[in-house]
């Protein structure tokens, strides 16, 4: 019987040694690579993340310390540092929050947790309670020098059809839950772009009374500065001029007049850009690094024609940047030095309908000079044309653009950081963007 039952136990332990190694087996096998060269672009690719479901920042939110040694990434488990030298990566915040900023002057982290607005410095990691937040409040941006955060609020008890989660950043992409059906009036299925349009008409037709609102990083004093039955939505801050705000009318691009401008005072505002044809849509608006220009996702009409347009606040000039369809973007970004653009791509069923998008793109601006030295008697009045040079960086064919990569560039420029599901599981990457080899 002794030796019956010792041969079960060694059976037994052998079956879950052999486990353990199926598992550890799959696992490695499951694990990203650390870094490699995209065959496709000859281009450096890292992987900065550890952990999976790992996520950089929407592309306009600053996640950059002031001194450019840090990046600020969202994981499973709270909110982490990366050291952009050494890869090393530290725990800033336990537990799930909605990350709003990271200071340009402090290098604080400004985030949302249980209904309060706090901020977190990262190397004592001292917590403060900024304040507590109405209820169906969030907080979007924090001004250039830290005195002011940007909030929205809807001013109804009514339930709104477009649901976030309440910890969820206001800015934010996750990835979407699978595709539904839904069919358009004469019964064809609608494509998941399809059925976010149908899901954005639906909320900006309520037209729930909604209100921006600024509050004190000293005070926690709220004040609200605009009302409207609009939908308000991508607040941001422009990051030199601490009472600049930016902030769209959300719903179908081509319904709303989506991009606009406003102090934090309530004074001034403005809209930025006037369609001139049906279906032309202007929209994923953001700042660029000194403050002076709004760039915009511009298309004459949607679908056909693709444009990076400018605006230049102080003045109003303009000027677009031409793309052909395959080099458009989800979301566009610029480097500090405003020389260079980057691009994340997107999918066949996005509104390029792009044969070949799925990558990482660089774009070099090109203007388009005057023929023989002639100008038009106006040409100071019109607008400013150019295009893009596209280059690939990397490949994302097996990308799944639910998630969307937003790219940022490093504040050194030698990087371009995104979000990337290419291996199953959510990780933070970052292309070099020139050439190692």
């Amino acid at each position: 019987m002794k030796h019956a039952s010792m041969r079960k136990f060694s059976a037994a332990i052998a079956l879950v040694f052999g486990a353990t190694l199926v598992w550890l087996w799959v696992a490695a096998a499951q694990e990203p690579p650390t870094e490699w060269i995209d065959p496709a672009t000859g281009h450096k690719v890292i992987r900065l993340s550890r952990e999976a479901g790992s996520a950089s920042l929407y592309f306009h939110q600053n996640a950059y310390t002031p001194d450019g040694q840090r990046l600020i990434i969202t994981t499973p488990s709270g909110l982490s540092t990366i050291n952009l030298k050494t890869r090393a990566i530290e725990t800033v915040v336990e537990g799930r929050v909605g990350v709003i900023v990271t200071g340009r002057k402090s290098g604080q982290v400004y985030y949302v947790k249980d209904r309060a607005v706090f901020a977190t410095r990262l190397d004592t990691r001292e917590t403060r309670e900024i304040a507590k937040l109405p209820p169906r409040a969030s907080v979007a941006s924090v001004n250039a020098d830290e005195t002011l955060l940007l909030g929205s609020v809807m001013e109804s008890d009514a339930p709104s059809v477009y649901q976030r989660s309440p910890e969820a950043s206001p800015l934010a992409s996750p990835l979407a839950p699978p595709r539904s059906e839904m069919r358009d009036p004469n019964g064809k299925p609608l494509t998941f772009a399809e059925q976010k349009e149908v899901r954005l008409n639906a909320r900006l037709e309520q037209r729930l009374p909604m209100a921006l609102f600024t509050i004190n990083t000293k005070t926690g004093e709220l004040k609200t500065i605009h009302r409207a039955t609009d939908w308000l939505n991508h607040l941001q801050f422009s990051p030199t001029d601490p009472a600049q705000i930016m902030f769209c009318h959300e719903g179908p691009w081509h319904k709303v007049d989506r991009i606009w401008t406003i102090r934090t005072d309530g004074s001034g505002l403005t809209k930025i850009h006037t369609r001139t044809m049906n279906m032309e849509i202007a929209g994923h608006e953001f700042f660029s690094a000194d403050g002076r220009v709004i760039w915009y996702d511009l298309q004459t009409p949607r679908g056909e024609d693709f444009w990076l347009a400018g605006y230049e606040i102080a003045t109003g000039a303009r000027i677009w940047y031409h793309l052909q369809r395959d080099e458009w973007s989800v979301h566009f970004n610029i480097s500090n030095d405003g020389k260079l653009f980057a691009g994340d791509g997107g999918d066949e069923e996005m509104v390029a309908h792009a044969r070949d998008g799925k990558w990482i793109y660089l774009y070099r601006p090109e203007g388009i000079p005057d023929v023989a030295g002639i100008r038009a008697p106006n040409a100071k009045e019109l607008i400013i044309p150019g295009f893009f040079k596209a280059k690939r960086l990397v490949n994302m064919a097996k990308h799944d653009y639910r998630l969307e990569p937003n790219v940022t560039f490093t504040p050194d420029q030698q990087w371009i950081v995104f979000r990337s599901n290419m291996h199953g599981a959510t990780h933070v990457y970052a292309v070099e963007v020139k050439k190692s080899q």
